[in-house]
């Protein structure tokens, strides 16, 4: 299973601010309305053995399909929505909430049935219970007729389309074939959020996007067998004439499939508050990739990143343009992080590609606890000799060697967290010895470099580096910038 463990988060950033603010998603389906009574549990019931939940608020969100489109219309798109609600207080309220977010909403109003609705009580950050209010038997006849033609009005202006199917009666499957039919004759990818478990529905979508039990379901295969499930899905894609089958797999991430293979999306740990509402981001950021023409493998590193976002939420909460790009921001530091600190095995190999391609290596080593200006003049300075700079840092156990056992001040990780995140810097490496002599002789660097206190004769690793044709070089220090002089400033001695 091919897997890009570290996607290139710098470029999903550009995608997300140059590009998505074009694309207009059309969603059909369910709507609801999600209630919540938010508060503090204290005590058990005299009445009965359940929580008593003192609620201290109580909110009103849009819920299912107009969760979808919230989700996208946050996210940064155009969101149309159609859908079915009752004439009652749930369809007037649904219908403000949609207007003030920005989405595009055509709800049919239908008399004598209600706004499909859940109550969420919500003690101590957990959900204790769900109260449903829906009618999910079918519509009449001439409101899927109202409701056909208000997407037959929006499609040629759609970049993308989301069938957000959840049994609550409003997509019957020949209402999902006529939409997926003249979706598909004007070239607009469809991607669908399933609840049914006959597959058939869907036919002729651009993927399918179940979660493990929805496909289980769906393929009668055992959902703890994974394995047998991806198989069995992969095979759905042409039984059901898809271009791909999408499934989400919870903490395991986004599987991708198609015939002639498979891409796995490995999500991030996440503290996990609330799932709700986390199908619908998935499918809302897959929907907007798919209107801007997004790689499906990047779409679905996307759709991971949104998703961990939202169940470190409470309640259907939609993700924000803003929370996505500060994530990304985030997750690219993690990267480079881990781009700049390899293994000693994995930094060689990184060194001799580097030298192919004809760049000279530098070296400088020191603890560097306390980075202050004088340790950046020095690496800045360092890399003016070569291409790439390598910085050998001393272990904790080293320092305290060194300097004593109050030292280091820096952990070993932060101070290699800290160096990673200088521009000048392409790789930090630890060692341990009391020297980086063995550090020296490995990487083989073509210029070896220390501060001004040294002199070459004192250089541990001097003669090493001019044996295989390197040179040393010293560069003056900044006159009364130490580690020692800055504790001791701060402590007033």
């Amino acid at each position: 299973m091919n897997s890009l463990n570290h996607p290139d988060y710098q470029a999903l950033v550009q995608l997300v601010r140059a590009r998505w603010d074009s694309a207009r998603v059309l969603v059909v389906g369910d709507v609801m309305l999600d209630r919540y009574a938010i508060g503090h549990v204290e005590r058990v019931s005299p009445e009965a053995p359940v929580p008593v939940v003192r609620a201290d608020r109580t909110s009103e969100r849009p819920g299912g399909a107009a969760n979808v489109a919230m989700n996208l219309a946050k996210l940064g798109g155009v969101a149309l929505l159609a859908g079915i609600v009752g004439e009652d207080q749930d369809g007037w309220m649904l219908k403000s909430l949609l207007k003030e977010a920005g989405v595009e909403a055509s709800l049919v109003p239908v008399a004598g049935m209600p706004t499909t609705s859940k109550l969420r009580v919500i003690g101590q950050k957990q959900q204790i219970v769900r109260l449903d209010f829906e009618n999910s038997s079918p519509r009449p006849e001439p409101a899927y007729q109202v409701l056909l033609a208000r997407v037959r009005e929006a499609l040629p202006s759609a970049s993308a389309v989301v069938i957000s199917d959840y049994d609550k009666g409003t997509l019957t499957p020949a209402l999902c074939q006529q939409v997926i039919t003249e979706a598909t004759k004007l070239g607009i990818p469809v991607l669908v959020d399933p609840k049914s478990k006959n597959f058939s529905h869907y036919a002729g979508a651009t993927t399918i996007c179940p979660n493990l039990a929805e496909l289980s379901l769906a393929t009668g295969e055992d959902a703890a067998d994974v394995d047998a499930l991806l198989g069995h899905g992969q095979r759905f894609v042409s039984d059901y004439r898809l271009q791909y089958l999408t499934v989400t797999m919870g903490e395991k991430g986004i599987v991708v499939l198609w015939p002639e293979g498979q891409y796995h999306a490995a999500a991030m740990a996440r503290q996990v508050f609330d799932v709700s509402g986390a199908g619908d981001t998935v499918i809302a950021t897959l929907a907007i990739c798919a209107a801007n023409g997004v790689d499906l493998r990047l779409a679905a590193e996307l759709a991971n990143v949104t998703a961990g976002i939202v169940i470190g939420k409470i309640g259907t909460v939609p993700v924000t343009q803003e929370e996505l790009l500060a994530e990304l921001g985030a997750a690219a530091v993690v990267k480079l992080y881990l781009q700049k600190t390899p293994a000693l095995s994995q930094l060689l190999e990184r060194i001799a590609a580097w030298r192919a391609a004809g760049d000279r290596i530098v070296f400088t080593n020191g603890c560097f606890d306390l980075l202050h200006v004088g340790h950046v003049t020095l690496l800045e300075r360092c890399k003016q000799f070569g291409e790439r700079l390598i910085i050998g840092i001393n272990s904790d156990a080293s320092v305290a060697r060194l300097k004593g056992p109050s030292r280091p001040i820096i952990s070993e990780t932060e101070r290699m967290r800290v160096l990673s995140s200088l521009a000048v810097t392409d790789a930090v490496v630890i060692f341990d010895e009391p020297t980086p002599i063995e550090l020296i002789r490995a990487i083989r660097p073509d210029v070896l470099v220390k501060g001004g206190d040294y002199t070459e004769a004192t250089v541990v690793g001097a003669e090493d580096v001019k044996g295989w044709g390197g040179r040393v070089e010293l560069v003056p220090l900044v006159p009364g910038l130490s580690t020692s002089e800055i504790v001791r400033r701060a402590s007033g001695a």
